[in-house]
């Protein structure tokens, strides 16, 4: 761990394993933006496919919650590792940190859908029946984009993807209070594991029982914060356990990768045995909410034991890994390559199916680099007070 004064940035070694996770997920949300996208248009998309594979790559999409679980186990562990605990976290230099990474791409992204908007561009223009422009900034800047839209309906594409956000960043403002102020220096940590349990549990109540309506179902701050709970619970434990030689070294890390990458399996693919067999099964785990807890259960599984026991990607797992290192720049601006792409695909109509598919991944990567490359990393490093990339150590952080 690298320190360079009071408020220096620790610099945390990737996880090729969580790289994965992320790529997996954000992979997996461009399929299933692909589908609604042409869907809505009359187009379906990878019909040659086994109804099984295109259950799998083109309708779960489940790549949101995921990504919920990864934050708040990265977000934590990072914090107890820059900070030396919990109870010693800063919520200046959290909040610091914070803003350096998520605001200045989402605040080009506002500008630009703001001038799209005003320019009223198909596909971009917000629906004066949904709210105006003035709302729709005034609710992404301040964490309610996914209320506005569960009160008033969709907004386009570009600004849809920001509900996740919101979810996020309410995390983001309340995590530092709560460790730094009122549950661990007053009640010590167990108040805080206890939280956190109550928000795991409330999660499966907050996708059927609490919701008024199917959008708020997927898009309220509870439905999401399970999983982000969960995380923040993975890394606790993780960062306990990580000290014990003799369970780093047993073959228990391996066991738990396998085991949540099971369930992982499980909750993508619990609609096989009906789609192969023809056998009908009630999908009580998806009526009762709890299919997304088993999933992030899952996903904490495979994190708690690869950082245990962290093994580098092999080679075949480059480019996934690259998508999970782009994660935030992609999924920001993947709309517009869907869109964009799409378009022509309509326009045209010719060509496989699987070939326009590519073009679009490989667009919202080349998008998502530029974006990381020449305005994310140097404003996060510039905002961070980080010294410039030929002055950082070879080994690269894992950015959260």
């Amino acid at each position: 761990m690298q320190t360079s004064g009071p408020q220096s940035i620790a610099v945390v070694p990737r996880f090729d394993t969580i790289d994965i996770l992320r790529g997996i997920s954000i992979v997996s949300v461009i399929l299933l933006h692909i589908r609604l996208f042409l869907s809505f248009s009359g187009v379906s998309v990878g019909n040659s496919l086994p109804q099984w594979l295109w259950v799998l790559l083109f309708r779960n999409g489940n790549g949101v919650p995921t990504f919920f679980a990864v934050s708040g186990f990265l977000i934590t562990l990072t914090s107890i590792r820059r900070f030396g605990s919990l109870r010693d976290m800063r919520p200046s230099i959290f909040y610091r940190i914070r803003f350096a990474r998520i605001a200045p791409p989402l605040l080009i992204l506002l500008l630009i859908l703001s001038i799209l908007h005003l320019a009223h561009t198909p596909q971009f223009h917000i629906n004066p029946k949904v709210c105006g422009l003035p709302h729709a900034l005034f609710a992404a800047l301040t964490f309610h984009l996914n209320w506005l839209e569960a009160l008033h309906g969709w907004l386009p594409p570009c600004w849809t993807v920001l509900w996740s956000l919101s979810v996020e960043e309410m995390f983001y403002l309340f995590f530092p209070l709560l460790c730094a102020t009122l549950l661990v220096r007053i009640w010590g940590m167990p108040a805080l594991v206890l939280t956190l349990c109550a928000f795991v549990l409330l999660g499966p109540f907050a996708r059927t029982v609490f919701a008024t309506n199917p959008l708020w179902a997927e898009e309220s701050y509870l439905s999401g914060m399970d999983g982000i709970a969960m995380g923040c619970l993975c890394a606790l434990l993780t960062d306990r356990f990580s000290r014990n030689v003799r369970l780093v070294n047993s073959p228990w890390p391996i066991l738990c990768q396998v085991a949540g990458g099971f369930l992982m399996i499980f909750i993508e693919a619990w609609q096989w045995p009906k789609i192969i067999l023809g056998v009908p099964i009630k999908h009580a785990l998806g009526h009762s909410g709890t299919d997304i807890t088993v999933l992030t259960a899952g996903v904490c599984l495979v994190m708690f034991g690869s950082v245990l026991r962290p093994t580098r990607g092999r080679r075949w797992t480059a480019p996934i890994r690259w998508f999970g290192r782009h994660s935030y720049e992609i999924y920001l601006t993947h709309e517009f390559v869907v869109i964009g792409v799409s378009l022509l695909l309509l326009k045209l109509c010719r060509g496989p199916m699987a070939l326009w598919v590519c073009v679009v991944l490989a667009g919202t990567a080349l998008l998502g680099y530029l974006v990381a490359r020449f305005l994310a990393e140097p404003a996060n490093r510039a905002l961070r007070g980080a010294p410039p990339p030929s002055r950082l150590p070879p080994q690269s952080d894992q950015r959260t």
